[in-house]
Formats: structure tokens, sequence, C-alpha cells
């Protein structure tokens, strides 16, 4: 199936997530397709779950629920032609956080699609920086009827 994309440098993240400033954790939209999203993040100082001159915990979750977000947000508007609709994070298994990456760290977050049925997804998502696995986990999406920025 072609999307009509391979350069995703032209789309600003912010038209394909809920989330806006200043609780963005993603910059970029780097690899889609209907298996596998890519994004990349740089960790800032001014980023509100940065903790200690580090990205928090909660800001690595936060960060694999955006590339979620962002591949969701994609089909939405580029495939389906449609709003961005409102997601929730509806469990976490099997975290591992190898470290936290500090300020300035740009992460590279793969989510790769494992099932998804009715407004449930479920991924495996593996954040990394460089050739380090920063974080991995299996994260489960529940998308609600609404739609964001209506």
């Amino acid at each position: 199936m072609n999307f009509g994309m391979t350069d995703f440098s032209c789309i600003d993240i912010r038209t394909l997530l809920p989330q806006q400033p200043p609780f963005l954790l993603t910059d970029s939209l780097v690899h889609f397709d209907m298996q596998k999203t890519v994004t990349m993040f740089e960790v800032r100082e001014d980023n509100p779950l940065v903790r200690n001159g580090a990205l928090s915990e909660a800001g690595l979750m936060e960060n694999i629920a955006q590339t979620c977000a962002a591949r969701i947000g994609y089909i939405n508007v580029y495939i389906l032609k449609e709003k961005i609709r409102i997601g929730m994070i509806g469990a976490v298994k099997n975290l591992e956080i190898n470290f936290l990456p500090p300020v300035g760290t740009i992460l590279e977050t793969e989510v790769n699609l494992v099932s998804e049925m009715f407004n449930m997804t479920l991924v495996e998502a593996c954040v990394t920086c460089g050739c380090r696995k920063v974080a991995t986990c299996q994260m489960k999406i529940s998308l609600t009827d609404s739609n964001a920025k209506e």
C-alpha cells in the first residue's frame, strides 16, 4: 500500500497530535507504514517532564504514547482524511528503562504494531539514543470517540 509520502520532514508533528506545546515529547515523524512508526525527540530543559536534568520515567512513557499518537494521527489525517482522535494509555507492560536520557539527548522512538481491534491498539516500543537502548515496553492505546482540536 502506497501512502503517498516518503519524505516526512515536511510534516509539522503538531498537526498529527492532540498534545501541544509545552507538552510535546516528539519533534518529528521519521517513518510511517502500517506496521512501524518512528519519531525523533530532543530532550529539552524546559520540558515539563524533565527532572534533575534528565527526561523522567513518565516522560519516556509519554514519548512512546505520542509516537503512537503520531501513527494514529498520520492514519487519520493522511489516509482516512479525518480529524485527529484522542487516545489514552490503556496499559503498559514489561516496561524496562535502562537510563534516563539527559537534556540534549536525541531520542529515536519506534513503535511496532502487535494488534489492532476496534478502538484498541497494542504496540511494542523501543526508545534508543544512538546505539544505546533507553527503554522498551508494550503499550496499549485506547482511542476515544472525541476528536482533538474541535
